[in-house]
């Protein structure tokens, strides 16, 4: 297959701002319609050039910045030797003493905005080879100035010189930022996934702890079953006993599992997860700390999952009120929907809202808050089959809200 050819870029096409990809158009149209007029002008009336000549020298000379915005190259390919040419052509002309040779004050102009497109493009040994050629061409023609002329071909060359360097300079400066831009959402996305496993792991570790004491406690009823009801018959009793040694294997292999999951900065638990009926010392802790909090407790029994899920969102939203919003007022619901109201089946619904803080802090409570508490908020209640809803508010407040079923067929 032949391959495709890509199309050449314009100077500052991948910039975001649709201003700084139209400026290197704007700069070639405003050089060329400056300096086209004007050289035609300098050429015939002071240099004593005819209109013909002067004509094809300037549109040569100038034209070709058109040129420098997509092929910088090429444009300096074209006005190197028109350059070169024009200053030849200077050599059999009659002009007055004391004027510039082997280039007019236009063709500077010209020549230096070029060498900026080129140091923006091209590769450094690209680069070092057109300053060569240009030495040498611009040096060169010095050793046939005319006399009484000001030759300013060496200093062409040097500024020439410079404006390379100082395109070469703003490009590599360009190039790093973008690549600092690059990183930095790299590393956003990255400390985002993270977070979430984290979250993920600690849910884990906890939902554990829930099941393991479920397991423990069918494990005990079917060994001590025997015990306890004397009359079993036999086969009763090895049912028994095969439902403890099912019961224990479980537990092992959930050990195990938990065992790749946990970190070695995270020990085990030793006390009971909590629930919903913990979520009152939350509120007192918070309401200690300086903010009024309004608590609806709710009563209804929830299986442990549920209340742990809840626990934690509520949880986490007070820190929140306490690291961002310090002294808002904030009201904490929780509440069980009625089955006729959600189309049967049961919802417990944990609403957290705070108001705005009485007077703003001097200074963040909290430095380099990314925002990921709510990536543990939304990933423990997806895990459970709810929804959370949570974001800011009108008045400068937020909110939380969680829906999560009860019934355990929706865990599935």
């Amino acid at each position: 297959m032949l391959a495709v050819k890509e199309r050449p870029r314009a100077l500052f096409a991948e910039a975001s701002r649709q201003w700084v990809r139209l400026l290197p158009w704007g700069v070639a149209f405003v050089l060329s319609v400056a300096l086209l007029p004007t050289t035609v002008v300098v050429l015939t009336a002071d240099y004593g050039l005819g209109a013909d000549v002067a004509g094809v020298l300037a549109v040569a000379q100038v034209a070709p910045l058109l040129l420098a915005v997509v092929r910088p190259l090429w444009s300096w390919c074209v006005i190197l030797a028109a350059d070169v040419a024009g200053a030849l052509v200077l050599l059999v002309a009659d002009f007055p003493d004391r004027l510039l040779w082997p280039f007019t004050p236009m063709q500077i102009v010209g020549y230096v905005g070029l060498c900026l497109a080129l140091g923006l493009r091209e590769r450094r040994r690209t680069l070092l080879l057109v300053w060569s050629l240009t030495a040498v061409a611009f040096v060169g023609l010095e050793f046939a100035v005319p006399e009484g002329a000001n030759s300013n071909g060496t200093l062409l060359a040097v500024l020439s010189g410079v404006a390379l360097v100082l395109a070469v300079a703003l490009r590599e400066r360009y190039e790093v930022q973008r690549r600092l831009v690059e990183q930095k959402t790299i590393s956003e996305a990255e400390r985002g996934r993270r977070t979430l496993l984290e979250e993920r792991a600690r849910i884990a570790r906890e939902l554990h702890d829930v099941v393991a004491h479920h397991m423990s406690v069918i494990t005990v009823q079917a060994d001590t079953a025997e015990y306890r009801l004397p009359t079993l018959r036999p086969d009763v009793r090895e049912e028994f006993t095969s439902i403890a040694t099912t019961a224990r294997e479980s537990l092992g292999e959930m050990r195990r599992l938990l065992g790749v999951l946990r970190s070695e900065e995270a020990p085990g638990e030793l006390v009971p997860q909590p629930g919903l009926t913990r979520i009152g010392q939350l509120v007192e802790a918070t309401a200690r700390a300086g903010g009024p909090v309004e608590f609806t407790p709710c009563e209804v029994e929830v299986p442990e999952a549920v209340g742990l899920t809840a626990y934690r969102i509520v949880q986490e939203a007070l820190a929140n009120v306490v690291r961002h919003a310090p002294g808002a007022t904030t009201q904490v619901s929780v509440s069980a929907s009625d089955p006729a109201d959600v189309g049967g089946g049961e919802l417990l619904t944990v609403l957290v809202v705070n108001g705005p803080p009485p007077q703003a802090p001097a200074g963040p409570l909290e430095a380099g808050g990314t925002g990921h508490g709510l990536v543990g908020m939304r990933e423990r209640t997806r895990l459970a089959g709810g929804t959370l809803d949570a974001g800011p508010l009108p008045d400068g407040g937020f909110r939380v809200a969680a829906q999560l079923p009860l019934k355990e067929k929706d865990f599935t």
